[in-house]
């Protein structure tokens, strides 16, 4: 991906005519766009590494697999939030690594980690590059040096069982090469994150990532059977031959979601499903969220079985249909909008295709038919091309999500939205707060908000503000300070209240045990 954007350069979206009216007139935005920087042009901060620490890590990976470039660093800087962006366009010195390592086995990360526990160098495990909670930011913490371990070279399909329906990838494999491959011998595995293009197998195990599809395929949490994690302890083998095992607390649940901070994911052992044969659309349109609401939590605790269910409530509805060149295919003039899609077999498609549409239909909702849900489909990848887009015009543009019950979303989603726009209002800035549920639970629900202003003074403490008050909301009314996005640098400052004094404890004790010299991510998850 761009150094400082979003993905592929080539696919950079321009703002429309009809998003810079909502800027200019909306938000007070005058509509600019902003040059950006070569790398050549970007002043980075001196590698702290030794020369013989450099030596030993030639030794451990071959020469081809350390870059101490100024390239090679820039591209591990950190992740693709917001403010990562922001810092990257701005700051007139950027912090990296201070070497990328790339081993290809289990051994050589073992002999890396061993190196920089006794060297004290930090090491921020590296996938696809796109966290968007300062996963990836090179933290030192008193450590000599920082390098960035990428697994670009656990890149395989190591294993599938067709009979069994499991499949082993390596952690450096992205999201559409392990459908590549998976769909080689029929199978495939469903994840479709945001982030999917980019993303890896590793990265989606390290963060508990949440797919779009996950009302019918689950979370990847759900979908993982074992997991290989290297530490500076040893190799922890988590996950064994049976389906399910009562032999002690589940170790995979301890991998699944820690960050990088335990150890390094290098394998991860999956549940896939053969390729659908029958895949429907259909779009709905509700008079407003409470309503739509209502009947996915029907649906869901009905056990209906979409494999995709989202809701946009009336201001997001808005926004994408005063910007999409789909209007009239849409049929909507106002509420919200809602898309489904199902598959599996012909029959089996149809089937829950038809009970959906049934208790949909029971709670006021109207058919808008196929085209705006294989509209959504077709383009929902490309938020983040967006985003960067009003960022360089001088918007603010960036996302928060949360989950919680469903008898507590109407008043949790009141709450952030009410934080968010209070913070913004303080600065300034008239501000567009939207929100939707794109995954579902029989007891509850996500909450996913975008939010668009205009920048004023500083626009990283301008967010940072804003994404505070919203996360203070978040944990005081009943919510998760994160459902998908993982926590990171940004939300670790509110875990114990996630979790309380003791499950911290618990988590330091495990570290502790695991990377006695504390070398692994350093600043992330753990308060």
């Amino acid at each position: 991906m761009k150094w400082d954007a979003w993905g592929d350069p080539s696919a950079a979206t321009a703002l429309s005519d009809g998003i810079r009216s909502l800027l200019e007139q909306a938000l007070g935005v005058s509509v600019a766009d902003a040059a950006r920087r070569s790398p050549a042009e970007v002043e980075l901060a001196p590698s702290a590494l030794p020369a013989a620490d450099r030596d030993a890590f030639v030794e451990i990976v071959g020469a081809g697999h350390v870059g101490t470039s100024d390239g090679d660093r820039l591209s591990r800087a950190g992740g693709k939030s917001t403010p990562d962006l922001l810092r990257r366009t701005r700051a007139p010195r950027q912090d990296a690594p201070d070497a990328v390592l790339a081993p290809g086995t289990d051994d050589e990360v073992a002999r890396v980690l061993a190196h920089c526990s006794r060297r004290s160098i930090a090491v921020v495990p590296f996938g696809g590059g796109t966290s968007v909670v300062g996963g990836l930011n090179p933290v030192r913490e008193g450590h000599t040096a920082v390098v960035s371990l990428d697994l670009r070279r656990f890149d395989r399909l190591e294993a599938l069982d067709e009979v069994s329906g499991e499949a082993v990838l390596g952690a450096g494999v992205t999201g559409p090469e392990a459908e590549r491959v998976l769909g080689e011998r029929g199978f495939s595995l469903g994840h479709f994150p945001q982030s999917f293009q980019y993303a890896t197998i590793g990265g989606f195990a390290a963060t508990r990532s949440s797919g779009q599809a996950s009302a019918g395929y689950g979370r990847f949490d759900d979908m993982i059977s074992g997991l290989t994690l290297v530490t500076p302890a040893g190799v922890l083998e988590t996950g064994g031959p049976a389906p399910a095992s009562a032999a002690g607390p589940d170790l995979r649940q301890l991998v699944a979601g820690s960050e990088g901070t335990l150890g390094v994911i290098t394998r991860v052992r999956l549940r896939v499903h053969r390729v659908p044969e029958s895949v429907r659309y259909e779009a709905w349109a509700f008079d407003d969220f409470a309503a739509g609401a209502e009947a996915m939590r029907v649906v869901e605790q009905q056990g209906a079985g979409p494999t995709v269910m989202r809701l946009s409530d009336e201001a997001e509805t808005g926004i994408n249909l005063a910007t999409t060149e789909h209007i009239g295919a849409q049929q909507i003039t106002g509420g919200c909008l809602a898309v489904t899609t199902f598959e599996g077999t012909a029959a089996h498609a149809e089937s829950r295709h038809a009970e959906t549409r049934a208790l949909f239909e029971a709670h006021g909702g109207r058919s808008l038919g196929e085209q705006p849900a294989r509209d959504w489909d077709a383009g929902r990848f490309s938020a983040p091309y967006l985003r960067d887009a009003l960022l360089d015009a001088g918007a603010l543009c960036e996302t928060l999500e949360t989950a919680t019950s469903w008898s507590n979303l109407h008043a949790l989603k009141a709450e952030v939205t009410t934080a968010l726009t209070d913070a913004l209002r303080q600065t300034g800035t008239p501000t567009l707060v939207m929100c939707h549920i794109s995954h579902v639970y029989p007891t509850g629900a996500s909450l996913y908000f975008t939010v668009v202003a205009g920048q004023r003074g500083d626009a990283v403490e301008q967010w940072a503000s804003a994404k505070r008050a919203a996360s203070d909301a978040i944990v005081e009314h009943g919510g998760t300070i994160t459902h998908h996005h993982a926590v990171g640098a940004d939300h670790r400052e509110w875990m114990t209240r996630e979790i309380g004094e003791l499950g911290v404890a618990v988590l330091r004790s495990v570290k502790r045990t695991l990377d006695p010299a504390g070398i692994l991510n350093p600043g992330k998850l753990i308060p």
